[in-house]
């Protein structure tokens, strides 16, 4: 999960088409930068404080522009793509979160790329509280998947705060996330999205509960994806409570 440019896209998008020929691995992918991204478009600076109608409508002008990236990328590579946007209720409720069920595995079963991401332009409370590494979580927990992969702009959890510490240490392997990991997660931050490494620590606790392992990697490591595949060491690894 990462926002990024072009290019970026078209790599992680390549890593993908990798994954599902070569490891015949299924990829369900949760994006963000719909708001950002049209903040971009019109000229807004980020410093401006926007009312809660005002992010909303950037939601629904970006999220096009961002499924756009992601279409042509994925178009390059030979695959599809399917955008589908949720919001916490619809995998709260028991009757909507089967119809999402549903809905994933018949777009992979059809061999398209599922792109997911919050529908900020009707929900409320996710653009004040939400973030996508949560809902990452959620999700590979409701499709019971395998691996959650997080990606960041950021080698993975250090020490301590890289920034500052020179002599920060990156700490390869996580056996549990405890609250003394999530101090140190709390330290180190993130550019993309509203949670920094803090959230990402978190949803990765949420996932290890549900025997889910999780990858905190940076996403414009080469071949990262990939490179997960082989279970070769990159970033930092967070195991599952098997």
């Amino acid at each position: 999960m990462i926002q990024g440019g072009p290019l970026l896209i078209r790599d992680l998008m390549l890593q993908v088409e990798t994954l599902k020929k070569k490891h015949k691995i299924e990829v369900i992918w949760v994006t963000s930068g719909a708001i950002g991204t049209a903040r971009k478009r019109l000229g807004i600076q980020k410093k401006k404080k926007s009312s809660l109608s005002e992010k909303q409508a950037l939601s629904a002008i970006g999220q096009p522009m961002v499924m756009d990236l992601y279409n042509l990328a994925l178009q390059s590579c030979g695959l599809k793509g399917a955008q589908v946007l949720i919001t916490y209720s619809d995998l709260a409720n028991k009757n909507q979160l089967k119809n999402f069920q549903n809905t994933l595995e018949t777009l992979l079963h059809w061999d398209v790329v599922p792109v997911l991401n919050e529908n900020d332009a009707v929900a409320t409370e996710e653009i004040r509280f939400g973030d996508n590494d949560s809902l990452s979580a959620k999700i590979a927990i409701a499709l019971k998947a395998d691996r959650l992969v997080i990606l960041t702009d950021v080698d993975g959890v250090y020490d301590s705060d890289p920034s500052k510490n020179p002599s920060a240490k990156l700490i390869s392997e996580i056996p549990k996330v405890t609250d003394q990991v999530l101090e140190m997660g709390g330290k180190s931050k993130s550019e993309y999205g509203t949670g920094g490494m803090l959230s990402k620590l978190l949803a990765a606790q949420e996932a290890s509960h549900n025997q889910i392992t999780t990858f905190l990697v940076k996403g414009d490591h080469a071949s990262v994806l990939l490179k997960i595949a082989k279970n070769e060491k990159v970033g930092t690894l967070v195991r599952s409570k098997k």
